[in-house]
């Protein structure tokens, strides 16, 4: 072989090698949010598992597309160089956005996807379903008093910001009142109390998490969004719907402009059959802020 041609296939070696390399950590981590939890003394050896699917997925590839990995490098190399003076997508939001790609996918590890069959809890026998019930029983959002609460700070922030998000500027102004406002305190001893969302007002906001679920998804309601609540281990959260992938990238926007002092590097959502729901909780300081877990009992829709 002469010296070009093997400095030529050492070259589709090595840049094989190092894409391979670098698509590994976030395909692994993708690949175990769909596997079932597996531990071994605490230990999740379902994540081994994960990576050894990612493994063998990237070398198949690797061995499939190296014939191209030369002219596909110069092509992305050229589109870079000419990004960066058009100020398009350059090397830098690249390496931004697979930075917050791979922290995203590694905070949120242990938590999975979520399962259709949880959309759909009155399949799923008559506890869930009679609890379902009840909670929409409490969530009232036709009450005088939560509709004049919600539109009253629906309109306390981000009002310049109507004509350009319309009604997500509201929503997200309602957001940051109630979980700027709302103060934790438990419920009694052994005893599971589902306040209305009248009572939480009346009661200056306080309240625990399902007080706080069926507060934010009834004042959402009560303008106009359409919420519901998860429940997971133990703890409860609203989600309020955006809408389809192209609502999600506005409402995105939204929140990073509006939340800009909070650093947002990831909206954190559940998607199903193409409809995206933000987390609304409580310990979120914006829309979409990380879950704290994803073991999910039960969805119902307010």
């Amino acid at each position: 072989m002469k010296p070009s041609n093997a400095l030529y296939e050492n070259s589709k070696v090595f840049l094989s090698e190092t894409f391979g390399f670098i698509a590994i950590l976030p395909l692994g981590l993708l690949i175990n949010r769909f596997l079932p939890v597996l531990e071994i003394r605490s230990f999740n050896v379902s994540i081994v598992f994960a990576f050894l699917m990612a493994l063998t997925i990237i070398r198949i590839l690797m061995d499939l597309c190296r014939p191209v990995v030369m002219p596909a490098t110069l092509l992305l190399m050229a589109l870079l160089i000419f990004n960066q003076f058009s100020k398009g997508y350059t090397l830098e939001n690249a390496v931004h956005d697979y930075r917050n790609w791979v922290t995203g996918s590694w905070n949120t590890r242990d938590q999975k996807e979520i399962s259709s069959l949880n959309v759909m809890p009155d399949l799923w026998g008559d506890s869930r379903s009679e609890l379902a019930d009840t909670l929409r029983s409490k969530a009232n959002f036709q009450d005088p008093l939560v509709r004049n609460f919600s539109v009253k700070h629906s309109l306390e922030s981000f009002d310049e910001a109507f004509d350009k998000y319309h009604q997500v500027a509201r929503e997200l102004s309602l957001f940051k009142y109630i979980n700027s406002h709302f103060k934790y305190v438990p419920d009694p001893k052994d005893n599971e109390y589902y306040a209305t969302p009248k009572e939480t007002i009346q009661n200056g906001l306080g309240g625990d998490c399902d007080d706080h679920a069926l507060l934010m998804g009834s004042c959402m309601e009560s303008i106009g969004a359409q919420t519901r609540v998860v429940i997971i281990k133990d703890h409860m959260y609203p989600e309020l719907f955006v809408g389809s992938k192209a609502d999600f990238q506005v409402f995105q926007e939204a929140v990073r402009t509006l939340f800009a002092d909070q650093h947002v590097d990831k909206i954190y959502y559940h998607t199903h059959n193409g409809e995206y729901w933000v987390n609304l909780d409580y310990s979120a300081t914006y829309p979409g802020g990380p879950y704290l877990n994803n073991e999910v009992y039960l969805v119902a829709n307010l």
